[in-house]
């Protein structure tokens, strides 16, 4: 039996883990610490399927300065060091460097688990990844000089929740979204932008919000998630939605468009058309490959908002689109791995694990 600590950053990071560690609790001591972000709190507490256990680690952010962003960022360290030298696990697993830094302090071994291609995350990556004792990412990323910690894989992080094995969309849970008859619906999602890799990055404005909302209302009702606070003018479309039922929401709707890189992608692995519009296009490989080699979702960079209106006047008009997006998402989900069932194992089976994928990579090809 492991004693394996779980730290989650992100509600994103939630969604990701949950079925791996239900499943390694099983047979194993299992620790989750997390950091306050968003609903990450309220996921952690609520979803009564899963009712885990976990411990909040502490920081305060006054801003979004390089400053501020740097005090949080120690207070985070020194959150996660007082709990981890109390209860010493064998292993770390999450996706920020702090589990790689406080492991090597600790002695405890630290496995990152990342979506994003090395050097688009670089300032992260240079100050954290040496310290770690793997990586593991999906195997379109870019690894840079790391390649010999890196252990890639077919897939995605979003096919850890959002494949038919652990996601049964239920209309039922979106009942609100759907009253008096609409037939159709769409969601535009603005994020914060305020992670350290997000600093001078740009997405929807609200000049071009108002915009898309528009051209959308002409065939729908319009709902916003935002993680940031939305003008006056938008707040009659902010979606009301218990945040466990998101991705029902997510599933059922027509199309998706915003500036946020993880829901781009679960609407893409759940077969709904997404667009994403932000300063990121075409940098992050799991995203252009999704793309470019499945056609489940369209990259428009902050200088082409014009592409962004074209883009949603042709999908609107592409007869069948969603009978199209769901033909396209199962020849995805025909080339990639169970996600879940590789992490597990190679989890639970660490350090042995990262020999075994070192000598023979297509080992993975037993998870599909």
């Amino acid at each position: 039996m492991k004693k394996i600590c779980f730290h989650l950053a992100h509600p994103a990071h939630y969604h990701l883990f949950k079925n791996i560690i239900k499943a390694l609790q099983v047979d194993n001591n299992v620790l989750i610490t997390y950091n306050d972000k968003d609903v990450l709190k309220y996921l952690l507490e609520n979803d009564r399927e899963y009712n885990f256990k976990f411990v909040k680690i502490d920081s305060l952010r006054k801003s979004n300065s390089i400053l501020s962003l740097s005090s949080e960022f120690v207070q985070k360290e020194f959150g996660l060091y007082k709990v981890l030298k109390k209860e010493r696990p064998d292993l770390i697993v999450g996706t920020s460097i702090i589990i790689a830094h406080i492991g090597k302090l600790l002695g405890i071994k630290s496995i990152i688990v990342n979506e994003d291609d090395f050097d688009v995350v670089y300032n992260s990556v240079r100050i954290g990844y040496p310290f770690a004792n793997n990586i593991l990412s999906p195997a379109c990323c870019r690894t840079l000089h790391f390649e010999s910690k890196s252990i890639t894989y077919s897939g995605y992080h979003e096919l850890a929740y959002l494949t038919p094995e652990f996601f049964q969309p239920n209309l039922n849970n979106i009942i609100e979204l759907t009253s008096n008859n609409v037939s159709k619906y769409f969601i535009i999602r603005f994020s914060a932008l305020a992670a350290h890799h997000d600093v001078g990055k740009s997405g929807i404005s609200s000049e071009i919000a108002e915009k898309i909302i528009s051209l959308l209302s002409q065939y729908g009702r319009v709902y916003i998630s935002s993680e940031k606070d939305l003008p006056k003018r938008f707040a009659k479309y902010r979606i009301s939605i218990d945040p466990l039922k998101i991705h029902d929401a997510l599933n059922f709707s027509f199309l998706y468009i915003g500036d946020s890189q993880t829901m781009a992608a679960e609407a893409a692995v759940l077969g709904v058309p997404s667009i994403r519009f932000n300063d990121f296009v075409g940098k992050l490989s799991y995203l252009e490959e999704l793309e470019h080699k499945y056609g489940l979702t369209y990259g428009i960079k902050t200088s082409e908002p014009e592409k962004l209106f074209q883009k949603i006047d042709e999908l609107l008009s592409m007869p069948n689109l969603k009978e199209e997006w769901q033909k396209r998402r199962m020849k995805m989900l025909a080339d990639k791995i169970d996600v879940t069932a590789f992490m597990v194992w190679f989890i639970e089976n660490y350090p042995e694990s990262v020999k075994v994928m070192k000598e023979n990579p297509e080992y993975q090809e037993r998870f599909k």
